[in-house]
């Protein structure tokens, strides 16, 4: 089958993550895939965007101009480049996509397409039509309530995928116990672990590695070592494989929200800290993979059960591991692959 996916690629944000781990596992079932991105100087407007490797895929053609995030204005996609014979056109929906443009490509290509829907709120949605696609593809019930209620009938919920198991040999604290966080949040979303880090620290010896790209945080503790670098995703499971608790700085917003970072690091089995936030409010309090905080002082009672409860270290690793293989990045690719062929037997 020949598929076409629009959508970034190769950068530091979750839409490239989902576009990657699909098309890996599209090409490993012998499908024949072409990626469709945006050009790096566009894409490298928006904050969160940046490249990751420095050579890319021979699949992968760079064809559009996102949209400016300063006036949403802009945009352009290059039709020429989509013109081949295709089975199936996936689009990663988000917001810099230069919708109408894609819109206009897309409509003049008969087979079945789909829209993934990244962003958090209806009206961030610039497509003139939604139903120009055969199907609309979201993560949780969340995205049907919140933003698409009126439209049921052609939405399908497919979890975001996640990287397989891959756990380290580590034995908890078998050094010194280390905390972990990365990435490029901003600085304030790192402050109620710093808090809670400060009142342990008055009882525990242990490190806080922090390493983001964006330079160094302005917090100074003996404890925090930083360093400024951009990961690979294989530099972020070595480093998971030698830390004890991974922490996931996250703020609040209204919008319907996910977080791709968890997607990519929970197989790593290791306990993983969040804050009750909407990025991880489909995660009730029971039978949870991650442990969730409401303010600093919640944190460093979870914290210090952590550190002192083997039991519960392993319950927690249990269902990590659970809701991983759930939704292993090979199952979720299968389900779009499932949703291409009841879109092609009833419309096609």
């Amino acid at each position: 089958m020949k598929i076409g996916i629009i959508s970034r690629w190769n950068a530091t944000c979750g839409i490239s993550m989902h576009a990657e781990l699909i098309v890996n596992e599209f090409i490993k079932l012998n499908h024949d895939v072409k990626v469709f991105a945006p050009k790096i100087q566009t894409a490298n407007k928006w904050w969160h965007h940046k490249i990751i490797r420095e050579n890319e895929e021979d699949f992968v053609i760079r064809c559009y101009d996102e949209l400016d995030p300063n006036t949403f204005s802009g945009g352009y996609f290059n039709e020429e480049v989509i013109k081949d014979d295709f089975d199936l056109i996936i689009v990663e929906s988000y917001a810099s996509i230069p919708y109408r443009e894609v819109e206009k490509a897309i409509e003049k290509i008969n087979c079945p397409k789909i829209a993934i829907i990244h962003e958090g709120r209806r009206e961030d949605i610039k497509y003139k039509n939604l139903r120009s696609f055969d199907a609309l593809v979201v993560f949780d019930e969340r995205y049907v309530r919140e933003l698409l209620w009126d439209l049921k009938d052609i939405t399908r919920i497919i979890p975001f995928p996640c990287y397989p198991v891959n756990e380290g040999k580590r034995e908890f604290g078998e050094d010194i116990i280390t905390f972990f966080s990365f990435g490029r949040q901003p600085e304030e979303e790192y402050l109620p672990y710093i808090l809670a880090l400060d009142s342990l620290s008055k009882r525990y010896n242990f490190v806080y590695r922090i390493v983001r790209s964006d330079g160094e945080l302005h917090f100074k503790r003996g404890w925090i070592k930083q360093e400024r670098r951009r990961l690979t995703n294989e530099e972020v499971y070595n480093m998971l494989h030698n830390s004890d608790v991974h922490l996931i700085p996250k703020g609040y917003t209204n919008s319907v929200v996910m977080s791709t970072t968890l997607n990519l690091c929970l197989g790593s089995l290791v306990p993983t800290v969040v804050p009750a936030t909407r990025h991880f409010e489909m995660f009730g309090e029971k039978d949870s993979p991650v442990v969730k905080f409401k303010d600093p002082k919640d944190l460093e009672k979870k914290l210090e059960r952590i550190i002192r409860d083997e039991t519960y270290r392993e319950e927690l690793k249990t269902l990590a591991k659970e809701y991983v293989e759930n939704n292993r990045c090979d199952k979720i690719a299968k389900k779009f692959i499932e949703l291409y062929k009841e879109l092609q037997f009833r419309n096609f």
